[in-house]
């Protein structure tokens, strides 16, 4: 019985010390069922939320929203023109690149302020999307070869952080992964303060 004790008063310890200091993550805001898409729905992600939420703070970020875009708005596409990447509404043709790029490049200033222990970003977004985001050639055809503009300077800004997409974390091994590294930044970021 005593030795039971002693193994359960580490874990009690340690729960004490993330309730000190919270394990703070990035996320895109539609994932926690926030309406910021651009038709003005969300796309809650009940594992994000339930089963993830009670163990973490989250930091809701939308790019798109936070940039200055209403809700709704029109709809974005990221456009390939030569070397470059282009974010440009689809029925206007507004171009909201160098936009986004300002906006980014002060908000993750902000961000690296936050004590991020990660980030988990919302699939196929032309803002958020980590990997195989829908890019248009100059011929209107799309190729699933891009990176959402938020998340690359993100990645840039930020590249020790753990990232990951909402989909992704739906394979066990990847959502392992990130957690592992999730909570190995909280243990270091807490050493560090001291």
């Amino acid at each position: 019985m005593r030795a039971e004790r002693r193994q359960r008063e580490p874990r009690s310890a340690s729960r004490a010390a993330l309730e000190l200091s919270p394990v703070r993550i990035g996320i895109s805001a539609c994932l926690l069922g926030e309406e910021v898409r651009f038709d003005g729905g969300h796309k809650l992600d009940t594992f994000l939320t339930d089963i993830l939420g009670p163990l973490v703070q989250w930091v809701p970020v939308c790019p798109e929203v936070e940039v200055g875009m209403g809700t709704p708005r029109e709809p974005l596409r990221l456009h390939r023109s030569g070397k470059d990447l282009r974010m440009i509404t689809v029925r206007t043709g507004h171009d909201y690149t160098d936009a986004m790029n300002r906006w980014a490049d002060m908000r993750l200033r902000e961000l690296a302020g936050e004590d991020l222990c990660g980030y988990v970003l919302k699939s196929d977004s032309p803002s958020c999307g980590m990997e195989g985001v829908k890019v248009y050639d100059e011929a209107g055809v799309p190729e699933r070869s891009g990176r959402g503009l938020f998340a690359q300077i993100l990645t840039q800004h930020m590249p020790w952080l753990p990232v990951e997409e909402e989909g992704r974390l739906r394979d066990k091994q990847r959502r392992e992964h990130f957690l592992e590294r999730v909570f190995a930044l909280h243990r270091l970021n807490d050493r560090r303060r001291g």
